[in-house]
Parts: C-alpha cells; structure tokens; sequence
C-alpha cells in the first residue's frame, strides 16, 4: 500500500546538493542533536550517551501544504507565476507545476512546509537529506480527489523559532519518508476477504475512526501503532468487515503497552466490536513494534481475552 517516488535526476540532484542548509545552523544542529545515524544512534559526536534513547519518533498523517515564509518569497513566486500559462489550473495545480520545475528549486528550498492533520497545522517538515526536497514537492501534485493524504515518518525536533516561518512556531519534524495517496485509492488496494458486501464502506469507515481519535497527532507510540496499521495492515479491515456481517458494530479502539515490552517496546491495538441486538462484546488485537522510527507488525489480529 505504500506510494513511493520517482527519484530526480542526476542533474536536479546535484542542484539541490550544492543548495545551502535549508534551516539556520543552528537549529539545524538541534535537529542533528535528535536524529539518530546509522545503527539508531544521535548523530551528534558530543552529545549525552542517552541521547538516542530520547528520541521521539513520529508517524502522522494528514495534508501536507506550502506556505510562504514572508513577503519576499511570495512575491518571487508571484513572478515564476506569471512566466507560465495557468489558464483553468487549481491555487494548488499551480503551486505543484512552479515548485516542480528544477529552474524553480530555488523557491521550493525556501517554501515552509506544513502537516495538517484533521485541519490543524501540526508540525514543520524538514528533509534532513536535501534531496528528500522533491518527496515534499510530490505531496503536491493534484489528484482528482480531496481526500488526498500524507504520511509522514520522522524523528520529533525542537520548536521552530518565530523567523523560521513568518512566526509560525510548531515542532519540527525531520522527516526520512513520505508516502501520499487518495483514501479511495488505499481502500481499493485493501483486499477484500470472501467478498465481503458494503466492504469499500466498512474500510473507509475505520480509517476515518482512527484518524479522528482525539489529538491523534503521531507523536505517541500508541498512536504512532494506530496509523501503522491504519495505511499498512490489512487484518483489521478484514476483521471489521466479518464482524459487520455478523451484526456486530466498531464500540472502541484502545492501544495500550503491551505486557511483553522489555528491551523492545510494543503496543497491542485492540478493537472491540457489540452486537446490536443482543449487546454480547468480542474483542480482537494485534500487536505491534514501536521501538524504532518505522513500526512493524508482531502478531498478526486475533481474538483478546482480558487477563
């Protein structure tokens, strides 16, 4: 289910390369401070032994969006604008087809990038890889759907100051991965067991639970297990739709630590449907791997039973 990118050239590489750093120094020191090297260990030499076990990683998703740090850069925009023909475009068509052009990375490199999820600006986004740029760019590109979405992996930073973006102070996420799709396009690549009737409904109805669980801004490690299986595991989609045949309906979603975390930690997401008739409860769960920036699965959805 995942969408990846085409990679620049070679030659749009090397542009972007030679660009310079695109935050300040020295915050852009603060987020090499928390972003672990190779190995999950913080890639800064001189800081604290328990650096990389403070590190908070983020899986969120929601609508990524350019805006304008100031004045002077809306105004540049304005006039790369003017240099194309726009005739019937779309405010965001228009973006995507000015920050694609290689002769325009210039501007994408100064454009602040913004999540918003569930309509609120949540996070910053910065590519700690100059060329992760044209993942930000891609987010961008039009689709015939409104529900367009975004998930984005990273690792939580500080604050933003307020000269960062035009005074928009948010946490920073230096991000390594994003996908983007439309949400019909995820429910039709789900498959769908024994031809289940109403599925397309069932599922979307689900993914649009787990987005709209209160402050679910993927910071959280149950919440970080929540949108893992909400974009990457079909079994709770195939579960729902069994227990809807059955004249059960969706009561809770809970994720809580799970009774065997130790030197790793894991959640167990656990989802309880009812009857509507007769009020009898079954409870499911799978299990999954927080420890690190990209989720896994740990066991696959079976029946819960309460100890």
């Amino acid at each position: 289910m995942e969408n990846s990118f085409s990679p620049g050239t070679a030659n749009e590489e090397a542009i972007i390369d030679k660009a310079p750093p695109l935050v300040p120094p020295p915050l852009q020191q603060q987020l090499h401070t928390v972003i672990p090297a190779e190995g999950g260990r913080s890639s800064c030499s001189t800081c604290d032994s328990n650096a990389a076990d403070s590190v908070q990683y983020v899986y969120t998703i929601g609508r990524i969006r350019a805006r304008f740090p100031g004045v002077a850069i809306e105004r540049e925009f304005a006039q790369a604008v003017g240099r194309i023909k726009t005739d019937g475009m779309t405010d965001n068509a228009v973006m995507y087809k000015v920050l694609s052009d290689p002769q325009n990375l210039y501007l994408a490199r100064k454009i602040c990038w913004t999540i918003a999820v569930e309509g609120m600006e949540t996070y910053l986004l910065q590519p700690m890889v100059a060329a992760d740029l044209d993942m930000l760019i891609s987010s961008l590109k039009p689709t015939t759907d409104v529900n367009d979405i975004n998930v984005v992996l990273g690792v939580l930073g500080p604050i933003a100051p307020p000269a960062y973006c035009n005074g928009l102070q948010l946490p920073i996420i230096g991000f390594t991965q994003v996908y983007s799709f439309d949400v019909p396009t995820l429910i039709k690549s789900i498959p769908n067991p024994d031809k289940a009737k109403n599925f397309t409904a069932i599922a979307e109805e689900l993914f649009m639970r787990i987005m709209q669980m209160t402050d679910n801004a993927g910071a959280t490690d149950d919440h970080r297990a929540l949108n893992y299986l909400a974009v990457r595991y079909p079994g709770i989609y195939a579960t729902a739709a069994d227990c809807y045949a059955r004249n059960f309906s969706l009561t809770g979603v809970e994720a809580r630590p799970s009774a065997l975390n130790g030197t790793r930690k894991m959640v167990d997401v656990i989802f309880t449907f009812s009857n509507r008739v007769s009020d009898a409860t079954e409870k499911y769960y799978c299990r999954v791997d927080v420890t690190e920036e990209f989720p896994f699965l740990v066991t696959r959805m079976q029946s819960y039973l309460e100890r």
